[in-house]
């Protein structure tokens, strides 16, 4: 069992920056892979990025791609989404979920792949 807690989220301008962090409990965190998604109002949830829970491996929607940036620091069982040049579009709340099911060096896209989802952090981009 693991708890996320989000954190990081707030009002920023288009082009701005924001870095979202994800504080997971439990000791084994680092064999769990890590997903962000983000929801913006009236749409499904969405994939953002992933990091794998050995080699941290990265993969990222095409959306986010150069933009963003996920890492991840198993001594403070944190994991970190750098997001820069924001956008209006980016306007969501994000999410950040675990798995412990994942393969070695496998980053995980879909929604159902993921056991333990946080409360989620508002991100709110004006233009």
């Amino acid at each position: 069992q693991v708890q996320l807690v989000e954190s990081g989220g707030g009002l920023v301008q288009a082009g701005g920056s924001l870095r979202l962090s994800c504080v997971a409990s439990g000791r084994t965190f680092s064999s769990y892979a890590i997903g962000w998604f983000r929801q913006a109002p009236g749409k499904e949830r969405e994939f953002v990025a992933a990091i794998s829970w050995i080699r941290s491996t990265t993969y990222y929607a095409d959306s986010v791609k150069g933009r963003f940036t996920i890492s991840r620091d198993n001594a403070k069982n944190t994991v970190y989404l750098r997001m820069a040049s924001l956008k209006p579009e980016d306007t969501a709340v994000y999410y950040c979920a675990a798995t412990a099911r994942a393969p070695l060096s496998t980053v995980l896209t879909a929604l159902s792949r993921y056991d333990y989802w946080g409360q989620g952090t508002q991100v709110t981009v004006s233009s």
